[in-house]
C-alpha cells in the first residue's frame, strides 16, 4: 500500500472512530456498561442472600405409612424449624390406605387449608425416597428444606435404633462443611478460587460475544446506509473500496476496544470502592480478594488479541452482508448465517464452563469461528497448553485473511449494486471476477 492509500486509510479510520466516540450514546453506554454488568452479577447474589424458603412449611399433612413413627419425628423437626407456621398434621395409615389419604390431603391443599402433603412409606425407611405434593412443589428452596429434614430424621432414626442417643445423633449430623477451592497451574498455586475463575471466564466470553455482535452490526448498518443513501458513490470516487473497508473495520474496531478498556477501568474502580461496602453487607467472605483470580500479562494480551481477530473476522462478514442488501428488511435474513455462527458458539459456553478440559471444549476452542470467544473462556478456567493457544490463534488469523479476501471482493462489487439481493451464484461470480 502506497503513501496515498495509507493517508486515505488514516482519514477513513479517523472519521469512523471519532464520529462514534464523540457520540453521546457512546458516552452513555460506556458509563452504564459496568453498572449493567454489576446488576446482572451482583444483584442476583444480593437477592439470593435475602431469599429464603417459606416460613410456613410446617403447614403440611404427613401421611406416615412406615409403621415406625417417623412421621412424628419429621413433624417435630418441622415445628422446631418453622415455629411461626401452623403445626403439621400426622396421619398414620397402612400401605393400602395411602391412596385414600392422598385424595383427602389433596382436597385440603386445593382448598388452601394446607400447603401440601408428604408421603412416607417403606422406601423412606430404606433411605430411598419420599413424596411431596403441594402448591409450592416447584419451589427449589421449599423442597430442599423438606428433603433435608426428612433425610436427617431418617438418619437419626437409624442411628438411634443402633443404640446411639438422639441428642448425640443431632450433634453428629448437624455439621456444616465449607469446601474452598484453589487453582493450580503450570507455575504452581494461582491466586483466586476455581469458582471465581469460572465466573470471570463466563463474563469474559459473554463480553466478547456482546461486543462482536454489537459492533459487527454497526459495521453492517454503516455499510448499508452508505449504500442506500448513495454516499458510497461519492466516497469510492476518491477512495478505493479496499481502503474504505479496512478503514471502516479498524475504526469501528478501535471504538469497541476503547469501550471495553473503559469498562474494565470503571469496573475495577467499582470493585475497589464498592466492593468493601458490599462485602460488609453480605459478609466478609462473599467478596474476598482471594476469590478474584489472577490473570498474567501474556494472558491479557492473548485475550485482547482474540477479541481483535474475532472482531475483524465477523466484521468482515457483516460488511459483506451490508454491501449485499438494499433495505432494512433484507438485513435480518441475510445476516442469519453469521448470527447462527455466533449463537452456536454461545450455546457451548455452559458445557465448556462445566468441563473445560473435555474433547468438546478443546475442539470448539480450536475452530476459527468459535475460538475468539471459547478459547478465552477456557484460558480463564484452566491452564491451556501453549501449542493449543498458538494453533487456535493461527487458525483465527487464517480465517480472518480468508474472510477479508472474500468480503473485499463482495464489497467491491456489491457497494455499487442496487436492486434485488444477489443469489449465491452471483456472489460466487463477484468473488471470482472482482479485480
Amino acid at each position: 500500500m502506497d503513501k496515498v492509500s495509507l493517508r486515505k486509510l488514516g482519514v477513513v479510520f479517523k472519521r469512523e472512530y471519532l464520529e462514534r466516540v464523540r457520540s453521546k450514546w457512546f458516552l452513555v453506554g460506556t458509563l452504564l456498561g459496568p453498572v449493567f454488568f454489576a446488576m446482572i452479577t451482583v444483584l442476583p447474589i444480593l437477592i439470593s442472600t435475602k431469599t429464603h424458603a417459606s416460613t410456613d412449611l410446617a403447614n403440611v399433612t404427613i401421611i406416615d405409612a412406615t409403621g415406625s413413627g417417623i412421621g412424628e419425628r419429621v413433624a417435630g423437626a418441622l415445628r422446631q424449624r418453622f415455629p411461626l407456621s401452623p403445626v403439621p398434621q400426622v396421619r398414620s395409615v397402612d400401605a393400602a390406605s395411602i391412596g385414600a389419604e392422598e385424595d383427602r390431603a389433596m382436597l385440603a391443599v386445593r382448598d388452601k387449608e394446607t400447603r401440601g402433603y408428604l408421603v412416607l412409606d417403606s422406601t423412606t425407611v430404606a433411605g430411598t425416597s419420599a413424596r411431596y405434593a403441594g402448591r409450592n412443589a416447584g419451589s427449589i428452596g421449599d423442597v430442599e428444606q423438606i428433603t433435608s429434614i426428612v433425610r436427617q430424621q431418617v438418619l437419626a432414626q437409624r442411628l438411634q435404633s443402633e443404640g446411639i442417643d438422639a441428642k448425640r445423633v443431632a450433634a453428629l449430623t448437624g455439621t456444616r462443611l465449607e469446601v474452598r477451592t484453589e487453582r493450580i497451574g503450570d507455575s504452581g498455586r494461582e491466586q483466586g478460587s476455581g469458582l471465581g475463575a469460572a465466573f470471570l471466564g463466563y463474563i469474559v466470553a459473554l463480553l466478547l460475544y456482546m461486543m462482536i455482535v454489537l459492533y459487527g452490526q454497526t459495521v453492517l448498518r454503516g455499510v448499508m446506509e452508505e449504500k442506500t443513501t448513495r454516499v458510497a458513490e461519492v466516497v469510492v470516487s476518491s477512495v478505493d473500496t479496499d481502503t474504505l473497508l479496512a478503514g471502516k473495520i479498524f475504526g469501528i474496531g478501535l471504538v469497541a476496544v476503547t469501550q471495553v478498556l473503559a469498562w474494565v477501568a470503571l469496573s475495577i474502580a467499582l470493585a475497589v470502592y464498592g466492593g468493601p461496602l458490599l462485602a460488609k453487607k453480605l459478609g466478609a467472605g462473599a467478596f474476598a480478594a482471594s476469590a478474584i483470580p489472577s490473570i498474567s500479562v501474556p494472558a491479557l494480551g492473548a485475550l485482547l488479541l482474540y477479541f481483535v481477530l474475532g472482531f475483524i473476522f465477523y466484521a468482515s462478514l457483516f460488511a459483506a452482508i451490508g454491501a449485499m442488501v438494499n433495505s432494512q428488511e433484507d438485513v435480518q435474513q441475510a445476516s442469519m448465517p453469521v448470527m447462527l455462527l455466533l449463537v452456536s458458539t454461545v450455546i457451548f459456553m455452559t458445557p465448556i464452563t462445566t468441563n473445560p478440559g473435555s474433547a468438546l471444549a478443546r475442539t470448539m476452542s480450536l475452530l476459527p469461528f468459535s475460538a475468539p470467544i471459547l478459547m478465552p473462556l477456557r484460558m480463564t478456567l484452566v491452564s491451556v497448553p501453549w501449542y493449543e493457544v498458538a494453533g487456535s490463534l493461527a487458525g483465527v488469523v487464517v480465517a480472518c485473511l480468508a474472510a477479508i479476501w472474500v468480503s473485499a471482493r463482495i464489497y467491491r462489487v456489491g457497494l455499487l449494486m442496487y436492486g434485488k439481493r444477489p443469489t449465491f451464484g452471483e456472489l460466487a461470480r463477484w468473488v471470482r471476477h472482482a479485480g
